[in-house]
């Protein structure tokens, strides 16, 4: 957890937990073997020798010595340690000064400076006591001549004070909610986001995004800068998808000086931290979507993984369990933790019911299965479907969208516009072999491009005797629609997803495609649909709410916040316009964090109008600000920088609505409900 509690006990207190502390390891004797000890994180002990081959004697609590420490201590004399866990049954251990344990290549244990391999330890517990080993080692280590070295030895953990602090971010929580996370009548009660990429630090290579939700070594390892980032192609990258200055540094813990913003797209905006916060804040359900991108990965210099989109979502996959396990650690043990993964309805509701954060799977990929198409070919078959799907069910998958970013073998994608139109454009090629296809269209359009001109669009479309773009990337003008629909893999996609109740995601869908899509869903009945980030026609989103499936809104700011983007409220009063009175009941929000998207930025008229602080979130919980190391973070300068200030945003839209705050409130709050009963029709169809 990222609220650390350290308490000053009264000495008789402390004298009675420290012979508990000593008993409880000696009622364990009968034991044959040792166990994990997962419950120590944020204690502060003293560290005392309770068997050892070579020291023995009243006075054997470690001290703090010139370069390591000894073992021949009284009470008076021992050393403070806080206790720092690195995951499950492993620690991190620093003395009073914060000077941190570490096994020397000759075996003593001496003070270091920084985390690595050599001052992680495991911790278990034996007949005689705790068991410290080197985690990279295995080495346990003891007393040897009075200094604690490699030995086997055990030892007893006694309550102390005036350890050292180590490094966390806050959550700014100043009283805990008001209402329950579950209603009267059992429904959740609480928001959901419904498209986000924790995990996203371990995809396009693992060498893409500086940072990371979680870190071994706490916060100053997670979120520290990246060379690579400040120059290079980290920055040259990031300068061209957000905008950023190439030469502008890449200070992040302690100052933060230059990351994270919200345009800050290759640095980790999702610290757990920051995930917490907004959990306090009413999160129910966290749509945790495993992202991918061969042609981003093989583009980028470096890498450590691989740029197979599939082996892509699988290493995410590991980290979304490493991060509850690193949770738990935080929180007291094996499934103590509030970030829990939920593979289905039922368990969501099991964990809404313990007031945690339930973490479902989806998967944003454009090349699912290895299905590219390449000059209109399809790159794999229904076997190759069949395997991908059983698959996804193992990894506890939920959702999929079919068509991401670029055409493949299921359908044609929805274009981006602009100049990020232009450079998927060029992907789309490197991935198929062609541009986008298009032609002129009335009613639901996929996005304009830059470069169209209805004369060359023609000469062009002739000489090659296919549609717009086919040649080069020129278009006609007026509304576009991609030409490539629903393929008949596709449409085999769409059934075998139907049969195995998996949520369908419509957007990055071209229109062609959606409309088949929804065309299929609908002659069957099935609820199992979302349209959840505003990469849809609105007409195509309506129909989505039409057909039982679920909405939610790309989260922009709640107003103009400069940036060219439309408005959070806009597009929620514009979603429920068109999807007809009294269908929308619910709705969420969809952060696309870490997903190389933009987060909302400040409003406009913040310096006017600021949400003020501290403020009430929507389950009457109390927030201040949060602070990461020295920097303090607010929604009215910062936006949403990083995802923490996602409770701050929703506090602000809702006041920012006015007379339909009320209504939006109670949408929100009914969002993580309606979404986990359009999961459970789906399963039930």
């Amino acid at each position: 957890m990222t609220i650390r509690v350290r308490r000053t006990l009264p000495i008789a207190l402390t004298a009675t937990l420290a012979l508990l502390f000593t008993l409880i390891p000696a009622q364990a004797s009968i034991a044959t073997a040792e166990t994990p000890a997962n419950d120590l994180d944020g204690r502060c002990v003293t560290l005392r020798v309770t068997t050892t081959g070579t020291t023995a004697g009243p006075s054997n609590y470690l001290t703090r010595e010139s370069v390591g420490y000894g073992t021949r201590g009284t009470v008076a004399t021992a050393e403070p340690f806080a206790v720092e866990a690195t995951d499950l049954g492993r620690y991190r251990l620093y003395d009073s000064t914060g000077a941190i344990l570490y096994l020397s290549v000759a075996n003593w244990v001496w003070a270091g400076t920084e985390y690595g391999d050599r001052a992680d330890w495991t911790i278990s517990v034996g007949a005689n006591g705790y068991r410290i080993r080197s985690t990279l080692t295995g080495a346990l280590i003891g007393s040897r001549s009075g200094q604690l070295t490699t030995s086997d030895a055990s030892f007893a953990l006694v309550p102390a004070s005036g350890c050292a602090q180590p490094a966390a971010a806050t959550t700014g929580v100043i009283s805990g909610p008001t209402e329950s996370a579950v209603n009267a009548d059992g429904t959740i009660n609480g928001l959901i986001d419904a498209h986000a990429h924790p995990a996203a630090s371990a995809a396009f290579g693992g060498e893409l995004i500086c940072g990371a939700p979680f870190a071994e070594g706490g916060i100053e390892d997670a979120l520290a800068g990246c060379p690579s980032h400040a120059a290079g192609a980290g920055a040259l990258f990031e300068a061209i998808i957000g905008g950023t200055d190439p030469l502008g540094g890449d200070d992040g813990w302690p100052t933060f000086t230059d990351w994270p913003t919200p345009t800050s797209l290759l640095h980790e905006q999702a610290y757990y931290g920051g995930i917490e916060r907004a959990w306090q804040g009413g999160l129910r359900v966290f749509n945790a979507l495993l992202v991918g991108n061969r042609v981003i990965c093989e583009l980028y210099p470096t890498r450590v993984t691989s740029c197979d989109e599939m082996e892509q979502i699988r290493a995410q996959a590991d980290l979304l369990h490493e991060m509850q396990d690193y949770i738990d650690a935080q929180s007291g043990g094996v499934g103590e933790g509030w970030f829990r993964i939920a593979t289905t309805p039922a368990q969501v509701r099991e964990i809404a019911a313990e007031g945690k954060l339930a973490v479902t799977i989806g998967v944003e990929i454009s090349e699912p299965f290895g299905c590219r198409e390449i000059d209109g070919v399809a790159q794999c078959d229904e076997a190759d479907v069949d395997a991908g799907l059983d698959e996804l069910e193992t990894m506890g998958v939920s959702g999929l969208y079919p068509v991401h970013k670029f055409d493949n073998a299921f359908g044609g994608t929805r274009f981006d516009a602009g100049v990020t139109g232009v450079a998927l454009n060029v992907g789309n090629y490197l991935s198929t072999g062609h541009f986008w296809m298009a032609q002129s269209c009335t009613g639901p359009a996929d996005n304009t491009q830059p470069i169209t001109n209805d004369g060359i669009a023609a000469l062009l479309a002739a000489a090659s005797g296919s549609a717009a773009g086919a040649v080069l990337p020129v278009y006609p003008t007026g509304p576009i629609c991609n030409v490539r629909g629903l393929t008949e893999l596709g449409e085999y996609l769409i059934e075998q997803m139907m049969d195995r109740g998996m949520i369908i995601h419509v957007d990055h869908m071209g229109v062609a495609t959606a409309q088949a899509v929804l065309d299929i869903a609908e002659d069957a009945g099935y609820r199992g649909l979302a349209a959840v980030h505003t990469w849809s026609d609105r007409s195509l989103t309506a129909r989505v709410a039409q057909d039982g499936g679920f909405v939610a809104g790309y989260a922009y700011a709640a107003s103009d916040a400069g940036n060219g983007e439309p408005d959070f409220l806009s597009e929620w009063n514009a979603n429920t316009t068109a999807a007809g009175s009294g269908v929308l009941t619910s709705y969420g929000y969809s952060s696309d964090v870490n997903g190389l998207a933009a987060q909302p930025g400040a409003r406009l008229d913040a310096t006017s109008d600021p949400l003020g602080y501290p403020f009430t979130a929507p389950n009457g919980a109390v927030f201040d600000r949060q602070v990461f190391g020295q920097r303090t973070w607010d929604l009215n300068a910062d936006g949403v920088a990083q995802y923490g200030l996602y409770a701050d945003w929703v506090a602000d839209i809702i006041r920012t609505a006015g007379a339909d705050g009320a209504e939006l409130k109670e949408q929100l709050m009914n969002g993580a409900e309606e979404y986990v009963q359009m999961w459970e029709a789906s399963l039930a169809w």
